[in-house]
């Protein structure tokens, strides 16, 4: 069974993709890059609110903030999605193996107990 090395930074971005609104901002970023305060606009909370989102997705590595004279813009980044793939499809490939281990074990085992 081959083993896939964990992303590093797994933890947090299943955190930070488990918030709703952590997504709607990704899916909003997923069209280009905006700015903090456009991120901002279509939520009913805080800006402060979604500054803390937003940390969390920097964390994650989700997001790339750079400075555009006063104004903070924010872009996606698609990189730590292409590791969690890689790892989510590791362990599909694992237990799928597993399960068909199992199954050949269970019909080997009921042909000895059935013998035609």
């Amino acid at each position: 069974m081959q083993t896939v090395s964990t992303p590093e930074n797994l933890d947090d971005i299943l955190v930070a993709l488990a918030d709703p609104t952590r997504r709607a901002i990704l899916t909003r970023l997923s069209g280009g890059p905006a700015r903090v305060t456009d991120l901002a606009a279509p939520f009913a909370i805080s800006l402060n609110s979604v500054s803390k989102h937003i940390r969390i997705l920097e964390r994650a590595d989700l997001v790339v903030r750079f400075r555009v004279g006063r104004e903070h813009v924010l872009s996606f980044n698609p990189a730590p999605f292409a590791a969690a793939r890689h790892w989510f499809s590791g362990q599909e490939q694992a237990w799928t193996d597993n399960l068909e281990a199992l199954d050949a074990m269970l019909v080997a085992r009921q042909a000895q107990a059935d013998p035609a």
